[in-house]
């Protein structure tokens, strides 16, 4: 590998989705600064988390006109078929206090839906692939393509499209990107109130080699902590160590720490909060597979329900639209005995079930001709309590309630008479054949990390509450936008919002520097 240089302008830790938007950004704000990226893992694994995501942006729109020129896989005939509600930033900011609980710093929170729309429009300016997410995000009901949930947009060929497109955009603009690179400290000045360079171990053949980057500003975009077993046990609670990684083994908190240890950056948010889904319980166990990436997620449980290894149910799959949903499931399905659940429909549900996730040659399938003969399957893949099992689909259907079901909306259709109820969707389990598959939980990326200033994304000081100089913080490490659950789709856009301004700001900076001299 090619050691990384001495000395740059900026210097970006990370090679995800917020890292390259800081990068870029940078280059276009100061076009003769001189831009690196560097990252721990190898190149085979570039794009850390972003590369297993499915794409998805939450951004404010004025509806399909405003969408339509920012992608390319909806036909005038496609479009003439397409509803889709306009999606206010009032919307947008509803949606993150609702599902933060109120917990969402108001500042952090602004910025992200305010500059939601414009950053989508930088990003496909540089290069970023749109298109409207017809797999994900709508049903088609009475020959209309319904959009749902506030959420339309993804990127072409989910998270691995988006880091194509992002690494070829950093090529373009002069951005050297350096692999096998692992930031281990954070250097300041002699006052100790700057931060001027990182002290990095790289990658030489078998040997590991030390050296120290000098340059006028740090983004930190390095992850979270999700795939360290270790710090997941200790600040998410008992049992998060068994979690299954959904993304990449590398984010392991490293420079969260020595934020703190190092700089003295505050800690902010929701360090017992992560984002965590349903996820394939036969699924690799500490990292995620970059052939089959998201396809692991299992997401269709509002058209079923959910039951334990003990045969009960856990929770209510119909509380609300999935993208509302998916990213708490996971824990709650890590509370169950042995952090394992079975998913159900029978044949009314199963040809709503997105391809993708649910193809036998991504999941295991439960099969049965009757409910016993599914029961039987799952005792196979270890459920524990048959009897159980029966009687809580009984208990189902006999709660299950006339009414019209859709999809597309919270359609009220309801159980009566249960302790957990399901609010929508709640149709019988009674048509053969059943289908069921086992789910455990799959963690993304934790809530909890630094303190920053939401108009610069400058990382704050715990001891004097001010800005550390010529240090920013983007994406994951970003305390404080989520806590326990999350708007879908609003995670890359935070990404890329904070990302871009970091960079702009960096870039800036630099001018200053340089200017005293």
């Amino acid at each position: 590998m090619t050691a990384p240089p001495q000395a740059c302008d900026v210097l970006v830790v990370g090679s995800g989705n917020a890292g390259f938007s800081a990068a870029i950004s940078a280059a276009q704000t100061n076009p003769n600064a001189k831009i690196i990226v560097i990252d721990k893992c190898p190149s085979k694994w570039a794009g850390g988390n972003t590369y297993f995501t499915a794409g998805a942006f939450r951004t404010a729109h004025a509806g399909l006109p405003d969408l339509l020129p920012l992608v390319n896989n909806a036909n005038p005939e496609q479009a003439a078929r397409i509803d889709m509600p306009v999606y206010s930033e009032a919307d947008f900011a509803h949606d993150m206090h609702r599902m933060t609980g109120g917990r969402t710093d108001p500042a952090l929170s602004k910025a992200l839906v305010q500059d939601s729309r414009a950053t989508i429009g930088w990003l496909a300016l540089n290069g970023v692939r749109f298109q409207l997410s017809f797999n994900r995000q709508a049903y088609e009901v009475d020959g209309r393509i319904k959009f749902w949930g506030g959420l339309a947009l993804k990127t072409q060929d989910g998270g691995k499209g988006l880091v194509e497109d992002h690494l070829r955009a950093a090529q373009n603009h002069g951005v050297e990107v350096f692999f096998d690179t692992a930031a281990t400290r954070l250097i300041t000045d002699t006052h100790g109130s700057a931060v001027v360079g990182v002290e990095v171990m790289t990658c030489a053949g078998s040997d590991r080699v030390r050296q120290v980057i000098r340059t006028g500003a740090v983004i930190l975009a390095a992850g979270g902590f999700e795939a360290n077993p270790q710090l997941r046990a200790q600040y998410l609670g008992p049992g998060w160590d068994v979690a299954r990684v959904r993304g990449t083994p590398y984010n392991t908190g490293d420079l969260l720490q020595a934020a703190q240890r190092d700089v003295g950056a505050k800690p902010v948010g929701n360090w017992s909060g992560c984002h965590s889904v349903a996820w394939d319980a036969d699924s690799p166990a500490n990292a995620g597979d970059r052939e089959v990436s998201n396809e692991f997620t299992k997401s269709g449980y509002p058209l079923g329900i959910m039951v334990n290894r003990d045969g009960e149910r856990f929770v209510d799959e119909g509380a609300d639209m999935r993208n509302y949903t998916y990213a708490m499931i996971g824990r709650r399905i890590l509370q169950q005995p042995g952090q394992v659940a079975f998913q159900i429909w029978d044949a009314r549900t199963t040809p709503w079930l997105r391809q993708e996730e649910y193809r036998p040659e991504v999941t295991r399938h439960l099969t049965g001709k009757t409910i016993e003969e599914l029961a039987d399957r799952c005792v196979e893949a270890g459920l524990q309590n048959k009897e159980r099992f029966l009687a809580t689909l009984e208990q189902y259907n006999r709660a299950t309630t006339p009414g019209t079901w859709n999809p597309a909306l919270k359609d009220g259709l309801s159980t009566s008479s249960l302790t957990i109820p399901k609010s929508n969707w709640a149709l019988p389990i009674d048509q053969a054949p059943f289908l069921a598959v086992r789910v455990t939980s799959g963690i993304t990326f934790t809530f909890g990390g630094l303190a920053v200033n939401p108009e610069t994304a400058a990382v704050i000081a715990e001891s004097t509450g001010t800005e550390v100089a010529g240090l920013y913080c983007v994406g994951e490490m970003l305390g404080g936008v989520f806590y326990d659950n999350y708007p879908g789709g609003s995670g890359l856009t935070s990404g890329a919002v904070f990302g871009r301004r970091a960079g702009r700001i960096a870039a800036e900076r630099i001018v200053s520097l340089s200017a005293r001299v």
